[in-house]
């Protein structure tokens, strides 16, 4: 609309029913209602607009257009900065601290999860999934990580007199979107749920059923109507395998614990 301000943020990403970096922060963005603007580009296009050669990228259009953001977590410590009265980290200072650092592991471990299974939100793979004993040891980490997010934060609201929303940290927080992403894995690629407590099944059903998270949800799969956004290596990492088949999830799926 002729003069109506233009957002302050511009993000540069891939489609983020592959990327796993982009959709964190999008996830932020999305679900704290931060107006923005994004430009959504293929990976052969991203070194043409990045000189690192990664993304996301946000330009802060109120700071310097020649230095954007280039890093995911960096990115949404900037934005809670920039918006204190959201609350993208938990007002607690204890369940703030225990959500850095659950969000920092997320963005600098887990490689073998991030490398054995790449980040495709509406694939399902069936079959014999090979699940390597050190990407066992990683889930059990992120189940650990869950459980324990989950409990200390329901005594600790308990004392507050706080209401608790279900998610990590009680409220939904940058934590949740950082894990966001790894929670697709589980589903892609039917990942053992053994050794998840109630606490993880729990709030796993909340981050699922939660209307933002099935908006984001919804915009993966209109991404996956257009060709052009396809990545065939991400559709086919297990390429000569008879015993694992590909297919796609529907988009009315709901989680459920059998």
């Amino acid at each position: 609309m002729s003069g109506q301000k233009q957002p302050d943020y511009h993000l540069i990403g891939t489609h983020t029913r592959y990327s796993g970096w982009t959709s964190r922060v999008e996830t932020v963005l999305e679900y704290f209602n931060i107006s923005y603007t994004a430009q959504i580009i293929t990976l052969s296009e991203v070194k043409s607009v990045s000189h690192t050669g990664l993304v996301p990228l946000l330009e802060c259009r109120s700071l310097d257009h020649d230095t954007p953001l280039n890093d995911s977590l960096a990115t949404c410590e900037f934005l809670a900065e920039s918006h204190p009265e959201l609350g993208l980290w938990p007002r607690d200072r204890r369940l703030r601290a225990l959500a850095r650092s659950a969000a920092a592991e997320m963005h600098s471990g887990f490689t073998t999860l991030r490398t054995s299974y790449s980040t495709n939100f509406i694939a399902r793979y069936t079959g014999n999934i090979p699940v390597s004993e050190q990407a066992k040891k990683e889930i059990n980490r992120l189940f650990v990580i869950w459980d324990t997010a989950r409990r200390v934060t329901k005594q600790r609201l308990a004392e507050l007199g706080e209401t608790d929303e279900g998610f990590l940290f009680g409220r939904f927080s940058i934590a949740d979107a950082f894990f966001w992403p790894v929670l697709w894995r589980f589903r892609t690629y039917n990942l053992p749920l053994d050794g998840a407590t109630q606490e993880v099944l729990a709030w796993m059903g909340t981050m699922w059923d939660d209307p933002t998270m099935r908006r984001l949800a919804h915009n993966y799969y209109r991404q996956a109507k257009n060709p052009a956004t396809s990545i065939e290596h991400y559709d086919n990492i297990f390429p000569g395998r008879d015993d694992i088949h590909y297919g796609t999830f529907p988009e009315d799926w709901r989680f459920t614990v059998h």
